[in-house]
């Protein structure tokens, strides 16, 4: 397989990879490890994915030695690319797996839906602005791990009522995912979602875990400082299939313990 290899050495964590493509490719930010395994074409762990628009920002999830690797599988044509590093943008978040944040999940008893109704595993709540770049494919990410999603495009239908579908979803939902962004932060119908959410994160009755994407912790603590606290995953260091694995197996433990 043809690749471009850039060697980055020991890096910190926090510091940005920025990569400059001149066309789409895969570009996959990886430990040594999982780079040994990715030329031998063996499966690996890689932060990154497509990049449909350049130049991409990575962020390192922990120090250690990185190499980014970009190639072309399943595309078209070439790219050239440049690859450089910038000093930590993103602030440090709360990073402790999931399953072992105490009361994230566990002592919160399944939501029971009406009569008739459907329960859900997951509902999330984001800006229409972010369907593209994050919340389609995390929904799918979601699902293709056996999980029950709320998630407008797989749920609403042509004369539904909005504020009673999304009430109704909130309410037989056991997590809240939130796609914190700054399109959220501007909308009004994501807000109404959040209240409802961390009203019933507050009465114990749901879990809220918000998903950083394309924003600052200064701008999140500008916006709700009791949210930027929160234990979090972001778009800058988690790909979209490895936050739907950790919110999975979250919830399949959650299951065997029940």
């Amino acid at each position: 397989m043809n690749f471009i290899h850039n060697d980055l050495g020991h890096r910190q964590r926090g510091e940005i990879v920025e990569v400059t493509l001149t066309s789409g490719a895969n570009v996959r930010l990886m430990n040594s490890s999982d780079f040994s395994s990715y030329k031998n074409g063996r499966r690996h762990r890689y932060i990154g994915g497509l990049a449909k628009k350049s130049p991409l920002r990575l962020q390192i999830p922990t120090s250690g030695h990185w190499h980014v690797a970009i190639d072309m599988e399943g595309l078209r044509g070439s790219t050239r690319a440049s690859v450089r590093i910038l000093p930590g943008a993103l602030p440090p978040m709360r990073e402790a797996s999931l399953s072992s944040v105490p009361g994230l999940v566990h002592d919160h008893p399944a939501p029971i839906p009406e009569a008739g109704g459907e329960a859900y595993d997951v509902f999330i709540s984001h800006a229409s602005e972010d369907k593209d770049t994050v919340v389609r494919g995390l929904a799918s990410a979601l699902t293709g791990q056996g999980l029950r999603v709320w998630y407008d495009e797989f749920t609403l239908r042509i004369g539904d009522s909005l504020r009673q579908k999304i009430d109704r979803g909130l309410a037989a939902s056991r997590v809240g995912l939130v796609v914190l962004s700054p399109s959220f932060i501007s909308k009004g119908w994501p807000n109404y979602e959040l209240d409802g959410i961390v009203a019933r994160t507050v009465s114990g009755e749901q879990i809220l875990l918000p998903i950083w994407h394309e924003i600052t912790k200064q701008e999140i603590i500008d916006y709700s400082p009791s949210l930027a606290d929160k234990v979090a995953r972001s778009t800058g260091t988690h790909t979209v299939e490895e936050i739907a694995i950790e919110i999975a197996d979250l919830l399949r433990d959650d299951g065997r313990e029940a």
